[in-house]
């Protein structure tokens, strides 16, 4: 499979399309998949909001092929991949680190090392973490990379 490019264009036609089923637009990519062109478009629920169930993703799929269809923005036939992040998603933007606040993450600072824990709050800069039962805060600017865990009744 070829490496992911993100096309802004297409988050700019499908971005109002996802806002109308009351999700926000987290990512569009184009990539390949067994020599075919692939269109992967990842939607999410807004802050705050539980998740998103299996109808509202399909009515969102929908959507979003309608109005692929209608712009016909993509030359030649293309599969198209309507999904969420996944429960271990990598923490790359600001609202990712929003929509954790209370969940498991695991750090890879730039400087070396890891720090596992629950998120505690999350700004435009910086995010809490709670180790083991003291506050930690980390500015985004000194995480190499950071995943959301899954919680499995364990602290970390």
């Amino acid at each position: 499979m070829g490496s992911p490019t993100t096309d802004g264009a297409l988050e700019e036609l499908l971005a109002p399309v996802v806002s109308a089923s009351g999700l926000e637009l987290d990512s569009v990519t184009r990539t390949r998949s067994n020599a075919m062109p692939l269109l992967r478009v990842v939607v999410e629920a807004p802050i705050g909001a539980e998740g998103i169930d299996s109808d509202t993703l399909a009515d969102v799929s929908r959507a979003i092929s309608k109005t692929l269809d209608v712009a016909d923005p993509i030359d030649g036939e293309y599969l198209l991949e309507v999904s969420t992040p996944g429960a271990e998603r990598e923490l790359t933007k600001v609202g990712h680190w929003m929509r954790q606040v209370g969940r498991l993450v695991r750090i890879k600072l730039r400087a070396g090392g890891y720090v596992s824990g629950r998120v505690v709050a999350a700004d435009e800069t910086r995010v809490t973490i709670d180790v083991d039962g003291e506050s930690r805060v980390i500015n985004y600017q000194d995480i190499r990379k950071a995943r959301a865990r899954i919680d499995f009744g364990s602290e970390k």
